[in-house]
């Protein structure tokens, strides 16, 4: 049906443009790597985004023509993806006899020992060090940490891989060379937009389709002639469905090409302040705007995924794919975020809680896809909270993750409005109605609060799983509301750092 002729898909890599055929259009970055490019510094640890031994660089132009890098996981990403775009493995950097300062920093720290986790190490330290390099500042050491959150290390330990991301900051300083990049990519731009066939590797009589579409027209028409098609955006589950479950995802639609969609800009939302985020802006961008616009929420942020996770994730996907413990959900819900959906020239909007009708089931169409989420902001008299429970702090799928919004009355205290959802405790996020209509219209009190815990056993029957028991699932998610007690109460209220266990267990994070 696709009018376009099929084309090569085009990226940079290894100092030049490479144009390929005949792979599969699910062919991971990290297979190309290893089995066709020959580049094996690049390794495969869990093959599905948690371990970071397959980190690589990123390098496209953002709207102003400027050459940016992302730290992503190339075992989920698909070779398409990359239309357009620049891949650095750990092969771009130094040489053995020249290494870079980043390579030098972790030499001279003891920062690997059997090696197989370092050039994901490298890689993502040589992001950290590009970004900081371009601002012309220093991370912390915190912020180290946090930027290594998707890294795994089981030899040195972090405390070496630490100092050297220190020290790569006092060594002489050699940077990417970006011209030829930015160059590079600036030619590709002159391309079509891309349209790709391969034989499928799940039937050898069928093709599949790879298409990318740049504009919001072109891509609510090909959603419209091929409704069977799968949407792709970032790839960080749908890649887990190819790597470890085998599937066959036929016809894909990526997303990722689609400027307007990547848009994030401040929109009125039924008279109040509000964030329109479009559905292929990545995790990374849309958090950041979320918790400048909402300061209680950063942790959350901070804690979702890991950064190669967040730089290729996008919210619109984590929102469309529904998972019942997807983090997202409960704090858009608790802020009463709509879904903008798209069919052709037609939009409609609905309540976030509206669009999930069942276990992994959403109100969407076929040939409909979610264009954006329209976020109000709170205003003065409105506290928001975002919590998230896990084993680990960073880099963990949740037991339960709760997010709490509540609107008193400056004067009186009582509560005028309230939207508590929390994920982990159904089949879908959603909100407690009956722990909203306990504290609704009361004053805002340790007893109010106490009743709204009480309240939340006729919401929820959770269950029982690897991540948690039921039992602990309610009662975590009941204690919930005496720390948001503790936090908005109107004496001696806690800030979120001194409510937090993760800091009263002194993992020296700061406050900020």
């Amino acid at each position: 049906m696709n009018s376009v002729e099929p084309r090569p898909l085009r990226f940079f890599h290894r100092g030049a443009v490479q144009s390929i055929s005949g792979l599969p259009t699910t062919t991971t970055v990290l297979q190309y790597l290893r089995e066709h490019a020959h580049c094996s510094g690049t390794k495969e640890g869990c093959a599905e985004g948690d371990c970071g031994a397959c980190t690589v660089l990123v390098g496209e132009l953002d709207a102003h023509g400027e050459l940016q890098f992302s730290n992503v996981n190339a075992c989920t990403q698909f070779l398409p993806t990359l239309d357009g775009k620049a891949l650095l493995t750990v092969e771009d950097l130094g040489t053995p006899e020249s290494l870079n300062p980043v390579q030098q920093a972790l030499v001279e720290c003891h920062g690997s020992q059997c090696g197989f986790c370092t050039p994901g190490f490298v890689m993502t330290l040589q992001a950290c060090y590009e970004r900081h390099g371009e601002a012309g500042t220093r991370p912390s050491r915190q912020q180290l940490a946090d930027d290594l959150a998707g890294n795994l290390c089981r030899c040195t330990g972090y405390r070496p891989i630490l100092d050297a991301g220190e020290r790569m900051f006092e060594l002489p300083a050699q940077h990417l060379q970006r011209a030829p990049i930015a160059s590079a990519l600036k030619s590709l731009q002159a391309s079509p937009a891309l349209h790709y066939e391969a034989t499928s590797p799940a039937f050898a009589d069928r093709m599949d389709s790879f298409d990318a579409p740049r504009t919001v027209a072109e891509l609510a028409a090909l959603c419209e002639a091929k409704p069977q098609a799968r949407l792709l955006a970032g790839s960080t589950d749908i890649g887990l469905w190819v790597n470890k479950q085998f599937r066959d995802v036929g016809d894909l639609i990526y997303i990722g090409a689609v400027e307007a969609l990547r848009t994030i800009r401040t929109e009125p939302f039924e008279g109040r302040a509000g964030l329109w985020i479009g559905a292929a802006a990545t995790l990374e961008e849309s958090w950041s705007a979320i918790a400048e616009a909402v300061p209680a929420l950063r942790e959350l942020w901070l804690r979702f995924a890991s950064p190669p996770v967040r730089q290729a994730g996008t919210l619109g996907g984590n929102i469309a794919n529904g998972s019942p413990i997807g983090d997202a959900a409960p704090a858009l819900m608790a802020l009463g975020a709509r879904v903008v959906l798209r069919k052709g020239g037609l939009q409609r909007s609905l309540l976030l809680e509206d669009f999930y009708l069942d276990y992994m089931q959403n109100a969407l169409q076929p040939g409909e896809f979610l264009e954006a989420m329209h976020l109000p902001l709170p205003d003065a008299h409105t506290s928001v909270r975002g919590y998230k429970i896990a084993k680990r702090y960073d880099s963990d799928i949740s037991a339960v993750c709760a997010g709490l919004s509540l609107s008193l009355d400056p004067a009186t205290r009582e509560v005028h409005a309230a939207r508590f959802a929390f994920g982990g405790m159904a089949a879908t996020v959603r909100r407690a109605t009956e722990a909203e209509c306990a504290v609704v219209g009361q004053v805002w009190s340790e007893a109010t609060a106490r009743a709204a815990a009480h309240a939340l056993a006729r919401d929820f029957t959770p269950l029982s799983d690897m991540r948690a028991s039921a039992a602990y699932r309610m009662k975590v998610a009941q204690n919930l509301f005496q720390r948001l007690w503790l936090e908005t109460r109107p004496e001696l209220a806690l800030s979120p750092h001194h409510a937090s266990v993760w800091q009263a267990v002194s993992f020296g994070r700061s406050p900020a």
